[in-house]
């Protein structure tokens, strides 16, 4: 499996381009589960302090689940399951920062962020539920971005029998005094750290992928990478765009780690019980 760090941008064609060259090197290298970043297709915001952004930027063009740009995908992926980031255009003008998980068979997935920072809800809508499903190289669960944040929803991943927790971002660094050293970055360890303690607390296959470079003020912390059910990570792109490829048997994987020390069969419910009335509420 392999998670991608690479720079996407307004330009839809070129996106496309550029992801039909990852697909081959992933092929090429034998992945079989390739995540590429949040609004890979598209790109991401330029700003997250103001609504606007800048006044000749019309924002993420919206797609269609069902339209031309995700069957493209789709036909690209062929026997790879891919998973990637765009603008979704929901109904009545909504619009969502959406992850889709295709193969050349479909769409096998499709998930609406959920957890928005700052400003971002000025530019979309959000999302509403975390639900696994089953895929050619096991069950994956989807966040993206600051959903990672909030254990409940990789929790709720696990849960729902999620094997494999994909979450794909446009993470930046700082936006106050930010590191001249992107890799000593404060964003970027807590961007780490969340992809330790998801795949440790949950003891699942963790694959993240993010955007690099810099797009409008926006300066990526790269850092994709691929963990294992131990939180230890076995590839790293670092800041540096580039792929992180791991070869792991996920169910021997997970077996392994939930041998002795279960974190989901030794929950303890009853002891607190408060946050299940949360999830109702």
């Amino acid at each position: 499996m392999a998670a991608v760090a690479a720079e996407f941008g307004r330009d839809l064609e070129a996106d496309f381009v550029l992801v039909e060259q990852l697909i081959k090197q992933a092929r090429a290298d034998g992945v079989q589960l390739l995540a590429l970043p949040e609004a890979c297709l598209g790109g991401y915001l330029l700003s997250l302090d103001s609504a606007t952004g800048a006044a000749d930027d019309p924002g993420p063009p919206p797609l269609a689940l069902d339209g031309p740009e995700v069957r493209r995908l789709a036909e690209l992926a062929g026997d790879l399951t891919v998973i990637a980031g765009y603008c979704e255009a929901g109904g009545d003008g909504r619009r969502y920062n959406s992850a889709v998980c295709v193969t050349g068979d479909g769409v096998l997935g499709n998930h609406r962020k959920v957890h928005q920072p700052l400003n971002e809800d000025a530019s979309y809508d959000s999302g509403a539920n975390f639900r696994a499903f089953d895929t050619p190289v096991g069950r994956i669960g989807m966040l993206i971005c600051y959903d990672k944040a909030f254990p409940e929803a990789a929790r709720a991943l696990a849960l729902d029998g999620a094997e494999i927790g994909v979450c794909i971002s446009a993470w930046p660094g700082a936006r106050t005094n930010p590191a001249a050293d992107l890799a000593q970055d404060r964003w970027k360890r807590r961007f780490d750290l969340f992809d330790r303690a998801r795949a440790l607390e949950n003891q699942v296959v963790w694959v993240s992928a993010n955007q690099a470079g810099t797009f409008g003020s926006l300066r990526f912390v790269g850092s994709a990478k691929v963990v294992d059910p131990g939180g230890e990570i076995l590839a790293d792109t670092g800041v540096a765009p580039g792929m992180a490829i791991a070869e792991i048997d996920v169910p021997q994987a997970l077996e392994t780690a939930r041998r002795f020390m279960g974190h989901l069969r030794d929950r303890r419910p009853d002891a607190y019980p408060h946050t299940a009335a949360a999830n109702r509420a």
